[in-house]
């Protein structure tokens, strides 16, 4: 999601620094980019004027390094998508969801996908022996007690180690494309949770959450029954927010749901007060009428529209090509643009 231009001026308020700042950065061909990093240095000259505790300054410190160590990272695949998969350290080999969760692994990369963990044993483990050490990343955390990464991760140079849960599970996030959650305990919780609520509120683009029950076991169903008898029927979330989630109960129909989301639909982005929808295939000619009347709940104003790239899209040259929705969302019924999104791709059977 691209970041929009502000026209508020952030200063150190010293026009002295400030000239320093902006001899450092003056060399930074991108006029956005530029602005950035001049904001990141006000921000750091601020903490310093305000007398920041060095409690507080060691967090922002740890949590800088450990981000800026991590994108450089995953630059060099960014072109490829990526699951972030969840579950239990404690699951043994023995366990039918450690099996599954390897198989799950190398389905997703024989897709051509990338497998994210948290990097530790059991199902983290078992996602990576699936995907092969040359397609998996992980994201371990630094625990009071000893927690080792697995060996297959564990001396690449795709394993990175973060001191704080907060900038790891951003990282699971803005990295990945989907959400695969086995049997696990708070940390899985913790983990679902999080995607489900920045799907729900808008906060990351929208991604297929797949919950991973073995066969003949309920590990997920009376959660997923919780959020219908009590979420749903006490109003808390809306019924649309069903379709955030979704259920599977082996590693190929969890792989052939994630895979099924992208069968049209590409990624989306704002451009001003548009929300343009990038599609893998063009629709057919009479289909934007038809989504216009099916979801003009989602409509601030006018329709739906099948059109090619805008101006504001200049910055991903990489996907100009690529056919577009373009519509005026509202920006308020994130369970209803899943909704959007899992009907356009029913028209990858149609055309």
């Amino acid at each position: 999601m691209a970041l929009r231009p502000s026209t508020r001026i952030y200063t150190t308020h010293n026009a002295a620094i400030d000239a320093q700042i902006a001899s450092l950065v003056k060399q930074v061909p991108d006029e956005l980019d530029r602005r950035l990093l001049t904001e990141l240095m006000v921000s750091v000259y601020r903490l310093g004027a305000d007398r920041a505790s060095t409690g507080d300054l060691k967090i922002i410190n740890a949590a800088l390094k450990e981000l800026r160590y991590a994108f450089k990272i995953f630059q060099p695949y960014r072109h490829l998508r990526k699951v972030a998969l969840f579950g239990s350290a404690r699951v043994g080999r023995q366990h039918p969801a450690y099996g599954m969760a390897k198989e799950f692994g190398r389905l997703m990369v024989k897709a051509g996908w990338m497998v994210i963990t948290g990097a530790a044993s059991g199902i983290m483990k078992a996602g990576h022996e699936g995907a092969g050490r040359s397609a998996s990343f992980g994201l371990n955390i630094r625990l009071p007690f000893e927690q080792e990464a697995n060996p297959v991760i564990a001396t690449d140079s795709k394993l990175i180690n973060c001191k704080y849960f907060f900038t790891r599970k951003l990282l699971f996030i803005k990295e990945s494309h989907a959400t695969a959650l086995f049997p696990g305990g708070f940390g899985t919780l913790d983990e679902g949770f999080e995607s489900l609520t920045l799907v729900q509120t808008g906060k990351s683009d929208p991604r297929p959450i797949v919950f991973v029950d073995p066969p003949k076991k309920t590990f997920w169903k009376p959660l997923l029954k919780f959020f219908d008898r009590q979420l749903i029927h006490e109003k808390m979330i809306s019924e649309s927010d069903r379709a955030i989630y979704e259920m599977a109960s082996s590693p190929e129909e969890a792989a052939r749901k994630i895979l099924r989301f992208y069968s049209i639909y590409h990624s989306m982005r704002y451009v001003g007060d548009k929300l343009v929808l990038r599609l893998q295939h063009p629709l057919p000619t009479q289909a934007p009428a038809q989504l216009t009347r099916e979801f003009g709940d989602l409509l601030a104003s006018g329709a739906i529209v099948q059109g090619s790239v805008l101006p504001g899209e200049a910055d991903e040259p990489e996907l100009a090509l690529l056919p577009r929705l373009v519509f005026n969302f509202n920006r308020q019924q994130f369970g209803r643009l899943m909704q959007l999104i899992y009907r356009i791709n029913e028209f990858a059977t149609k055309t």
